[in-house]
């Protein structure tokens, strides 16, 4: 099998899709999530109706589902089939594209960076086209939001592509996020903070309730939520990225924090709650783990999962701060890719820190697109008659 050997992050962590490609997906909560259009082998465009109604798949082998995820810095595909428990990855491809670039002090896309996400799109629909997807969801997130020009760029797409994005809101991106990583929620905590640190926005959500029963909605726990307007490039791009003192450090993370405090009241019980922790499911908590493990290559088999204590988050933190541009980029857990947008990244988790002060963190190598994955099978009842597990 073949697949991009293009670095994945999010503004984190250099995760190699040919090990995303290869990895199991348990399925522990389903959202109630758009229904995605279908896609036909064939080339064209992905039609936006309501596809036929299959029977559930029960075989070796099932119909192939894609998941796309065009951000504000990265361009990211997985290709699944349901599996008995939930669904195996059978390509990946990620690429980082950089297509909010400048939107932090402009309002346009620019023409080198739409070249960037079609150029990377092209691949991905070659991709879909190669594995017959029969049911694909092709979302455009922040930067496509916030852009003067987002909706000819989406047009250009379509024309250059067949490939039909659709721009989701803010509270489709944060909950399809929880959908993806709420299964590693501690099953103990009555109270979890979810946050997804992106390219262009940050999306923190809280979660009340301990154990939730096996294949229930975990949207249905999400007491508070909000979807800030900055993410590591456009943060990065207000303060700079590539020489960093503790004073801009500090900068950013006060920037933040005054974004933070309508959310940090709304969901101030959650810092009392037995057994509360953070779950991150952004680039920049996974390469804090790589960081962490001092993994030689990013593993997502070492990260997805890892509970980091509060004391090592710290340390790492402010590890890098003290790094030069670099040795960021010689980390092989960051690269040269990433090595300007960690610290914002690292700034924006900070504030996280500082609004919900926990001794625990859970580290997540899973998220939108696996929420994705996950609604578009549970609307077509793949698991539908599966044992109890």
């Amino acid at each position: 099998m073949t697949v991009s050997d293009e670095a994945s992050a999010s503004g984190g962590s250099a995760s190699a899709p040919r090990q995303e490609s290869l990895r199991q997906a348990r399925v522990d909560g389903l959202a109630n999530g758009h229904v995605g259009g279908e896609m036909s082998p064939a080339k064209g465009p992905v039609r936006t109706h309501r596809p036929r109604r299959r029977r559930p798949w029960r075989g070796a082998r099932g119909p192939a589902y894609a998941a796309l995820d065009l951000g504000t810095n990265n361009c990211r595909l997985l290709v699944a089939e349901p599996t008995y428990y939930g669904f195996r990855v059978i390509d990946a491809f990620s690429r980082i594209v950089r297509l909010g670039e400048g939107l932090g002090s402009a309002t346009h896309l620019s023409d080198a960076a739409i070249e960037r996400a079609i150029e990377a799109l092209k691949v991905c629909r070659s991709k879909m086209d190669a594995r017959g997807v029969v049911r694909a969801r092709l979302i455009a997130t922040e930067a496509c939001r916030a852009a003067d020009n987002g909706p000819s760029f989406i047009e250009r797409v379509r024309s250059e592509t067949g490939l039909s994005l659709e721009v989701v809101d803010r509270r489709t991106e944060a909950f399809l996020a929880v959908t993806g990583c709420a299964s590693l929620a501690d099953p103990q905590a009555e109270g979890v903070v979810v946050f997804d640190i992106g390219g262009g926005s940050t999306e923190i959500i809280w979660l009340a309730g301990g154990a939730q029963r096996h294949g229930t909605d975990p949207c249905q726990r999400v007491r508070a939520w909000e979807s800030l307007p900055t993410g590591v490039v456009t943060l990065a791009e207000r303060h700079g990225g590539v020489h960093v003192t503790r004073e801009s450090f500090e900068a950013m993370v006060r920037e933040v924090e005054r974004l933070l405090t309508g959310f940090a009241e709304r969901a101030k019980p959650a810092r009392h709650a037995r057994g509360f922790h953070l779950l991150g499911t952004s680039g920049t908590v996974t390469t804090i783990a790589g960081v962490h493990l001092d993994l030689p290559r990013y593993d997502r088999r070492q990260v997805d999962g890892l509970w980091m204590a509060g004391c090592d988050v710290s340390r790492v933190i402010d590890r890098l701060v003290t790094t030069g541009y670099a040795d960021r980029a010689a980390n092989p857990c960051i690269g040269r890719e990433r090595a300007d947008l960690v610290l914002a990244g690292c700034a924006i988790l900070e504030a996280i820190r500082r609004a919900f002060p926990s001794e625990r963190l859970r580290i997540a190598d899973r998220g939108l697109r696996e929420g994705i994955l996950m609604t578009l099978m549970r609307e077509d009842g793949a698991w539908q008659g599966r044992r109890s597990s």
